[in-house]
């Protein structure tokens, strides 16, 4: 079931939308505010995200960058603002489509629909190897396949926090990305100097993921800088 995150700070269209997409058989989250939208994303990651630009709080390109920085679900921009410079200003922050109250829900519908099918054609994300594991974008799984060496087969158990900061590594293959940036886009506007939540994390993140935590092969730390995902070189993928 495709899971829809909205977001809107008035009632009668978060009890609408809720009405009207849980009958079409979707499984449907609801936040009034950006901050709200961000901890209720990174609990249950939507495949879609309906935004209203208008919240009480932050900013809804601010809600949408922090989004962009973990997610390519789609999301559209439902306001009443007709002002062109917001239109752009939401595309340029990652939004996919734009409609303006008020709305035609049959035209919703489409724009979903649309929007879904550009970002991905063929329904699946990849996976990523990090050496013996299989880390899984779009079921939302890291396994340790059976015949391993080493460990016992299963899934490795991540909390929200530690999938959301993995897969944002992830999604920029060995891109630096600074500490600022990475707290921003998992922990939200307001903790750019909490680097004490991003080391810990990456702490526990290379306690599960790395065959020896204490020199790191896929989590790299950049002194002074931040973070990367470093992939294997591609003559070595095939031997992973």
């Amino acid at each position: 079931m495709t899971r829809v995150l909205v977001i809107d700070d008035e009632p009668q269209i978060l009890r609408a939308l809720r009405i009207n997409l849980r009958v079409r058989r979707y499984d449907v989250d609801l936040a009034a505010t950006g901050a709200e939208a961000l901890i209720v994303a990174a609990r249950h990651p939507p495949d879609l995200v309906i935004l209203d630009l208008g919240l009480p709080d932050l900013a809804g390109v601010e809600v949408i960058q922090g989004l962009r920085g973990w997610t390519s679900a789609p999301i559209i921009v439902l306001s009443g603002r007709a002002d062109s410079t917001d239109k752009v200003a939401a595309l340029d922050a990652g939004a996919d489509d734009y409609v303006t109250k008020p709305f035609n829900m049959d035209e919703l519908l489409a724009r979903m629909r649309a929007a879904a099918r550009r970002i991905s054609p063929d329904g699946e994300l990849p996976q990523v190897r990090l050496g013996d594991l299989v880390v899984d974008l779009a079921a939302k799984r890291v396994t340790r396949p059976a015949g391993a060496a080493g460990a016992p087969a299963g899934d490795i158990r991540l909390t929200p926090t530690e999938w959301h900061l993995l897969e944002v590594l992830l999604r920029n293959p060995g891109k630096l990305l600074s500490q600022r940036q990475l707290l921003a886009e998992v922990w939200g506007p307001g903790y750019g100097d909490a680097t004490g939540n991003l080391r810990l994390y990456m702490a526990q993140l290379r306690r599960k993921l790395e065959s020896d935590p204490a020199r790191p092969r896929w989590l790299i730390t950049e002194p002074g800088m931040g973070y990367r995902y470093q992939p294997a070189p591609a003559a070595n993928r095939a031997t992973e």
